[in-house]
């Protein structure tokens, strides 16, 4: 009897020393991405005092990211999914728990007490692989939610790019209508004096019904843009109403990403590679304990004591073996699941590799584009404005000529707009394309501005 307590101390005594501490798997998560962000993780929202201070000036692209991965409620329910595993992972790799029968029988006079205590011998055996598998599957699950983690930062730095670019955009709309109304009237009342024809009025007129559709579709997309990312900073009620960003987007950097290794340096630090590795890993030691349990799927050792009131006590042991007879157990299942993970492995890798360098060439054609539009098209639509106010101050052009060139003065200026968005997006893409899955976002085809002013009527 007392070899049988020792036994049971001591299989509780290692089955606590497999425990997990609670909040160890979003540590390890924060770990992960916290080199990557700059920011910790957190467990609760934040307090509405500390929201309502972090929204008192505009939000710039950082302060975004730490605020959603502060306050996103979409975030902590999933590093709560992530204590769940943690919590069948632990459970797993315990010892199995020791059982207990008895029994009480009568002959005649004679009663036999039975008492018996069996521990399952065949899970202690694979034991072992059980616990390195698991463990395997919750550094897998880590990896996923780090991943996760970092898609929501990337995805909050596109909707920050996405929010700005449509503040700027609506505040010149709104310029863009209040000229075109002023030469709307302007062609009216020259009309009206015999100096324009009735054609004339009519393009004035239809770029200011165009001016006030264009300010219309600012406005649905400055909306929806916002509400993106007010969704996924977490916010909602007067938080959500108080939430400002800048008037306008960071300027073109002067020079773009040199990169020539860009592949290896992801399959390094992606972590979707990172987790299809460790799948893998955790399927082969399934097929490990599969193997196992090929011959004995179930092996119990026990020890007993019978006693009597006419006989001597009995004590002894017993082994209980249960024999796979009708199947070949779990083999199957875990080699299917192994050549599952290989083709993913693989799979991940070669996707891993494309999505990077899409990522990387939209990334340099965008800036290419932004830094056309900034150093050649931009000065050269303003040099070409400058020559036609010369020409028209010295009487050589008429009014019409003049408004003409607004009106490619402002598609070049919105042509510049959407290319610097495109590339603060696709910077962004390019960012997440390094440490995780990414869907690059294609550059937006606008209508190419004019290179010159129309010509007179």
């Amino acid at each position: 009897m007392k070899r049988t307590l020792s036994l049971t101390t001591l299989a509780l005594a290692l089955a606590g020393c497999a425990s997990l501490k609670p909040g160890d798997e979003v540590a390890d998560v924060n770990r992960l991405t916290q080199h990557h962000t700059g920011q910790s993780l957190a467990a609760e929202p934040l307090p509405p005092n500390t929201l309502a201070a972090r929204l008192r000036e505009p939000l710039s692209a950082d302060a975004a990211v730490q605020l959603a991965l502060q306050n996103s409620r979409a975030l902590q329910a999933r590093l709560a999914r992530l204590g769940v595993t943690a919590a069948e992972v632990d459970e797993a790799g315990r010892l199995p728990n020791p059982g207990f029968s008895f029994s009480r029988l009568t002959r005649g006079d004679e009663v036999e007490l039975e008492r018996g205590w069996h521990v399952n011998l065949a899970r202690l055996l694979t034991l072992p692989l059980v616990r390195q598998a698991e463990q395997r599957r919750l550094q897998a699950e880590q990896q996923q939610a780090a991943a996760d983690v970092l898609a929501l930062a990337a995805d909050t730095r596109r909707a920050w790019v996405a929010a700005v670019a449509a503040e700027e955009t609506l505040t010149y709309r709104r310029q863009v209508l209040e000229a075109a109304d002023a030469g709307a009237e302007l062609a009216r009342r020259m009309q009206a004096v015999g100096n324009f024809n009735a054609l004339a009025r009519a393009r004035e007129q239809g770029f200011a019904a165009e001016a006030r559709l264009a300010l219309a579709r600012a406005e649905a997309q400055r909306l929806a843009s916002r509400e993106r990312l007010v969704r996924l900073l977490g916010l909602w009620g007067d938080d959500a109403a108080a939430l400002r960003v800048p008037d306008r987007l960071p300027a073109l950097p002067t020079t773009a990403r040199e990169q020539p290794d860009i592949e290896t340096l992801a399959l390094a630090q992606r972590l979707d590679v990172q987790a299809a590795r460790l799948r893998l890993e955790q399927a082969a030691r399934q097929v490990d304990a599969g193997r196992i349990n090929l011959f004995v799927s179930m092996l119990e050792l026990g020890v007993v004591r019978n006693t009597s009131n006419e006989a001597p006590v009995q004590r002894g042991w017993e082994v209980t073996l249960e024999l796979p007879l009708f199947g070949p157990g779990p083999l199957p299942r875990a080699q299917a699941l192994a050549r599952e993970a290989a083709h993913d492995a693989a799979d991940t890798a070669i996707r891993a590799r494309s999505e990077v360098r899409e990522a990387y060439g939209l990334y340099r054609g965008a800036w290419d584009i932004a830094r056309q539009h900034r150093d050649e098209l931009l000065p050269l639509a303003q040099r070409i404005s400058d020559e036609q106010l010369l020409r028209y101050n010295g009487m050589l052009i008429g009014v019409f000529e003049l408004l003409a060139d607004a009106r490619a003065q402002v598609a070049a200026v919105a042509a510049a707009q959407d290319a610097l968005r495109d590339f603060w997006l696709a910077q962004a893409d390019l960012d997440q394309a390094l440490l995780g899955r990414a869907a690059p976002t294609l550059p937006s085809a606008g209508a190419a501005p004019a290179a010159a002013a129309a010509a007179p009527h």
